[in-house]
């Protein structure tokens, strides 16, 4: 009922989650969920063709098979994490086996709702999440949507679990896309201007190792900042410029390097790119 939301959360070790597909962003998930301690690694299994990346679930005490179709039959909570091209045909081999009370979350990008509800039973409970990488650090952003079936209840557990990975937004799906191209493809973009920043330093005299670090932790901080405040980046900026001092001097060149339009456009590149997966 209504109020077995908070039950469901706090007996995860009464869940039982099984992961179709074993790849890097499901194990990035499931380090998450196992490192907040949401569940037992004993009640995870998963499946893959080969053993390639299944030695690494292993190790984490997760059990694991090759048979698709024996994860959805001991799991209520099942991922499907595999390639978008191969999802069609694991769809239709696990379709026999899903009943009404399996929750079926999918992280393939480029699938939606529509296509996954239309190929398993009318009935079941169905939602998309888009993680990105650091989940694996426990600081991912992820965003889900719901399908028709599934309610508040299945969305509060999914909530539940995937806070332990970082950020975690019920959006509508439209907003997938967006996701994609501004967090999914945006980690690569803050490695790319990491990297701009330590090379910076590096020219100026300072080792290589040194500045990166000191990059990273400068990223971070700023993040952290702009997470706990709750400020607009303007005015977070504003505070670092003194008149006539150093920040200002820098931020001219960002300007005049069209830093903005420059990102502005790569997540909407992204963004595109990510809607015509979809399409094909």
């Amino acid at each position: 009922g209504s109020g077995g939301v908070a039950t469901v959360a706090m007996e995860a070790s009464e869940l039982w989650v099984g992961f179709v597909g074993a790849g890097r962003m499901a194990g990035g998930l499931v380090r998450g969920l196992l490192q907040a301690g949401k569940v037992p690694a004993s009640n995870i299994l998963a499946s893959a063709p080969s053993d390639k990346n299944l030695d690494a679930w292993r190790e984490l005490g997760c059990r694991t098979t090759h048979c698709n179709l024996e994860v959805v039959h001991r799991s209520t909570l099942v991922f499907l994490a595999t390639k978008p091209h191969i999802l069609p045909g694991v769809l239709e081999e696990i379709r026999p086996a899903v009943g009404s009370h399996h929750i079926v979350v999918s992280l393939v990008a480029g699938v939606t709702i529509q296509t996954l509800q239309r190929l398993l039973p009318p009935w079941t409970k169905v939602l998309r999440i888009m993680p990105n990488l650091p989940c694996v650090v426990q600081a991912g952003a992820m965003v889900f949507s719901r399908g028709s079936n599934a309610g508040d209840e299945e969305a509060a557990l999914l909530k539940s679990l995937l806070s332990s990975c970082g950020l975690c937004e019920e959006v509508p799906e439209s907003y997938i896309d967006i996701h994609t191209g501004l967090s999914g493809s945006g980690v690569a973009y803050v490695y790319l201007f990491a990297e701009a920043l330590a090379e910076g330093a590096v020219k100026m005299g300072m080792p290589g190792a040194l500045a990166s670090r000191i990059a990273a932790q400068t990223l971070l901080g700023a993040a952290k900042m702009l997470l706990e405040t709750g400020e607009h980046p303007a005015k977070l900026r504003g505070d670092v410029c003194t008149p006539g001092g150093t920040t200002i001097y820098a931020l001219h060149q960002l300007e005049k390097g069209a830093l903005r339009a420059t990102v502005m456009d790569a997540v909407e590149a992204a963004t595109n790119r990510a809607c015509d997966m979809a399409k094909d």
